[in-house]
């Protein structure tokens, strides 16, 4: 088998895990978003092992396939469309997609970012997994805050129902509201989703065999 077709199958097999493992949910958020088993972290192992490039192409793959899943089995693509505002609709669903599930999950690819650029292999692939989670909560982050935002007032008068949420509406208004709803919101599943993916990776990198593995291309 030459190299080229060594790296297809195993960008494959890899995102066949990471598509597995994120139907796997430790928590599932009632309005999209959730915490998985570690589903990031097969091509966040893509991005480091293979470059930029290629973690940004198998990060590509992997969103597609995540926007079918969540096409089929979230309500928010079906809440989105409004017959009365159709053009407004459509234009709202082409975003989402872009930015929940292109941008988002492609991002996870460029966690090979600080490769070389740290001497240490640990710290490097622990970096750029948490850069990779991050840049992913700032697509989810800006999704909620222009196509979610007008949400805010109603997550902290019904859903978050307590007196955190009704200092925040009581103290902001507006845009910063809607701000503030969309860092809540998405960070109460991207923050647990960067610590698990760092964590893993790094007890994946200590092991020595694997090491071996993501540090080299065969």
């Amino acid at each position: 088998m030459n190299s080229k077709t060594k790296r297809l199958t195993t960008t494959g097999v890899l995102i066949a895990l990471g598509v597995i493992l994120t139907l796997i949910k430790v928590y599932q958020l009632p309005y999209g978003g959730a915490i998985t088993l570690a589903g990031m972290v097969p091509v966040i192992i893509l991005g480091y092992k293979y470059g930029v490039k290629w973690g940004l192409f198998s990060g590509f793959i992997f969103s597609l396939i995540q926007m079918i899943l969540g096409a089929t089995t979230s309500q928010a693509f079906a809440g989105m469309y409004d017959p009365e505002h159709a053009a407004i609709s459509v234009l709202k669903i082409v975003l989402m997609a872009f930015l929940d599930y292109i941008v988002a999950f492609s991002a996870i690819g460029l966690s090979g970012l600080f490769k070389n650029r740290i001497n240490n292999d640990t710290a490097a692939l622990a970096a750029g997994a948490g850069c990779a989670c991050f840049l992913r909560f700032i697509a989810h982050f800006l999704s909620g805050w222009i196509l979610w935002g007008s949400y805010a007032e109603w997550f902290f008068t019904d859903v978050m129902n307590n007196d955190t949420g009704s200092k925040i509406l009581s103290s902001y208004s507006g845009q910063l509201l809607a701000i503030i709803y969309s860092a809540i919101y998405n960070g109460s599943f991207m923050l647990p989703e960067l610590v698990i993916s760092v964590i893993v990776c790094v007890a994946l990198i200590s092991i020595k065999p694997l090491k071996k593995y993501i540090l080299t291309e065969d």
